[in-house]
């Protein structure tokens, strides 16, 4: 028996999780920077560099983002970022932990190519191809969008989300408050800002509405930051959060639901049929206010409070 347990322990430590979600581990071996930002961008555009091929089921995706998504739309997904060599899953807890189908936020915009996003990793301000950007979803998506008596003010959002990919503001691990850096949902919540529309509030961490279920990875979370963060997070820092019915982005009494969360993973391995990208029209869609999740997706489940996810 002890023989088995070491075993499995060298295994772990030889061989660890990945930590590089999907889209990352589409840069070649040996990749320097941000192979999502704005010089690698303009040299695809301009052919220094490979364009990104589209496989069978990324093309699905475009097809079914082509259909449904507009200018300034944000779209939700849940994420598969790791620390700790990859073991600790700090999208699923932070998602689990405030009561969200979501991890992660990102700002749509329609352009040459069709839709892309505008996010934040840890390599920097990204925009991603909405085909590439939804091959990091493991759990549920979402998309919400601006109700009509606020459309005007898209294209500032729009703005404030190309300049720091332009400038690339770095990623935010500390969760400090200012702009110096970002991460996914403050970058979310600060572009509409720019253009007045406040969607949310932070809240502290602490006050995570399931904050109390995790006491093991809360614990962990502050310890570990305290080695990695110039500012170590405390269960005081105040977050933005994708959020739920009652808090985070998703709660904005400016926008209105597109798709509601709805299962359907990103990776090819994880749900083939989850991506099909067919789209039943309704005469709400085909007024571009509703958009049907891909076919054979589920809806997610429920965030109300005593319930799991």
């Amino acid at each position: 028996m002890t023989g088995l347990f070491v075993g499995w322990v060298l295994t772990l430590l030889l061989h660890p999780p990945r930590e590089a979600e999907m889209s990352e581990r589409m840069a070649p071996p040996g990749w320097q920077g941000n192979f999502w930002g704005p010089e690698a961008t303009k040299a695809r555009h301009e052919g220094r560099m490979p364009p990104i091929v589209a496989t069978p089921h990324m093309a699905r995706w475009d097809q079914w983002g082509r259909k449904v998504l507009r200018d300034g739309d944000i779209v939700f997904r849940l994420g598969d970022a790791r620390l700790a060599r990859g073991y600790f899953k700090i999208s699923k807890f932070l998602a689990r932990a405030s009561n969200s189908q979501f991890s992660h936020t990102g700002v749509v915009a329609i352009e040459e190519e069709g839709p892309v996003v505008y996010d934040t990793t840890r390599t920097g301000v990204a925009r991603q191809p909405f085909c590439v950007w939804i091959l990091d979803n493991v759990g549920s998506i979402g998309v919400k969008r601006l109700r009509p008596e606020y459309r005007e003010a898209i294209p500032r959002v729009l703005a404030y989300s190309r300049k720091v990919f332009n400038e690339q503001v770095p990623f935010d691990y500390d969760l400090e408050p200012d702009d110096q850096k970002l991460y996914c949902v403050e970058m979310t919540e600060k572009s509409f800002r720019a253009a007045g529309i406040v969607l949310s509030q932070p809240i502290h961490l602490g006050d995570m509405e399931r904050a109390s279920e995790f006491p093991l990875q809360m614990f962990g979370l502050r310890l570990a930051s305290k080695y990695i963060s110039e500012h170590p997070v405390t269960f005081d820092s105040l977050v933005y959060f994708p959020g739920n019915e009652r808090h985070g982005i998703w709660s904005a009494r400016q926008l209105m639901t597109v798709v509601p969360p709805t299962f359907a993973p990103g990776y090819p391995d994880k749900s083939e049929t989850a991506a099909n990208s067919r789209v039943t029209e309704s005469p709400a869609q085909a007024g571009a206010e509703k958009g049907s999740a891909p076919a054979g997706a589920q809806p997610a489940a429920d965030t109300r409070p005593g319930s799991r996810t």
